[in-house]
């Protein structure tokens, strides 16, 4: 091989790499789960009548960017707890593979080039919502991860205002119909969450995280909070029915989907185990898609 064969392949890696740590900066499958509800919530506001693709994407551009930038602030205001995990270790700031200076410039970039696109071609309304979304997880609900575990009721908020940020990029208020969607994807964060957070609980017991309910840990009082969220998460399922979103079909899928993630959660109390822990993160992973293309599709 020659030395400038030997240079491509090195720089073919170095790029590979660093889109590597972008990606994983932007904790791109986590942004991706939440930019889905925030793009299904749109084509779910009644003045959003057809599909039109070329909105479609940019608003899925434009919530990747901006969610992708609250995760990269994220991880530079974390850097010295992520290294302190095993889970979080290898990322790409907490490992000195990139500079807390270009996270923070990557992170001021893509929320520009985010608020922008909703701001431009969606309404000022949306661009407003999602800069608040941002606001709050990046200032508010990282700093207080090691205070209290009301962090995971105040990081609740942004985690489900994708919603509203979808439901006022299509119909340019915050009308009922956008607050039911956020109500869905609000305490749907509880037992997703809490079943991480028994997983992870000795790292994040390590970096000095409060994100369980009880401070004993893992046990039953958190159990039984997974438990109550699931309950609640039967009575508001009927809303988008009644707030004329969805129709009947949609609204047996989700009642189905709501008892299953009340089961899992009795079966965390009653085995008080990681592998039931597992079964509430992997059930509420494909409790979310399927309850929200539930109501997309009793629409179209």
């Amino acid at each position: 091989m020659t030395t400038q064969d030997t240079v491509k392949q090195h720089s073919s890696f170095s790029f590979a790499g660093k889109v590597r740590d972008y990606m994983a900066l932007i904790k791109f499958s986590l942004s991706f789960m939440v930019v889905f509800s925030s793009v299904i919530s749109y084509l779910l506001a009644p003045t959003v009548v057809q599909l039109n693709w070329s909105m479609v994407i940019l608003l899925f551009v434009a919530g990747m960017l901006i969610t992708g930038s609250a995760n990269a602030v994220n991880q530079v205001v974390e850097k010295d707890t992520d290294a302190m995990m095993k889970r979080t270790a290898k990322r790409p700031v907490a490992s000195g593979r990139m500079s807390t200076a270009e996270g923070w410039a990557f992170a001021i970039i893509t929320l520009a080039i985010g608020l922008g696109i909703l701001g431009w071609f969606f309404n000022i309304l949306s661009a407003v919502v999602a800069l608040v979304s941002w606001f709050i997880y990046a200032f508010m609900y990282t700093p207080l991860k090691k205070v209290s575990s009301v962090a995971v009721l105040l990081g609740a908020v942004p985690g489900a205002l994708p919603c509203l940020i979808g439901w006022a990029a299509g119909e340019d208020k915050l009308s009922a119909g956008g607050w039911v969607l956020f109500a869905i994807q609000f305490f749907w964060q509880f037992p997703h969450f809490w079943a991480i957070a028994w997983l992870a609980h000795k790292d994040y017991s390590n970096a000095g995280f409060k994100l369980l309910p009880s401070t004993e840990g893992p046990g039953k009082f958190s159990a039984i909070q997974s438990i109550v969220y699931s309950l609640v998460l039967i009575p508001i399922g009927v809303l988008p029915y009644l707030a004329n979103i969805s129709g009947m079909v949609s609204l047996w899928i989700i009642f189905a989907a709501n008892l299953f993630m009340v089961w899992q959660s009795i079966r965390l109390y009653r085995e008080m185990e990681a592998k039931a822990a597992r079964r509430v993160m992997f059930s509420s992973y494909i409790y979310l898609p399927i309850v929200f293309l539930a109501m997309l599709a009793d629409k179209l």
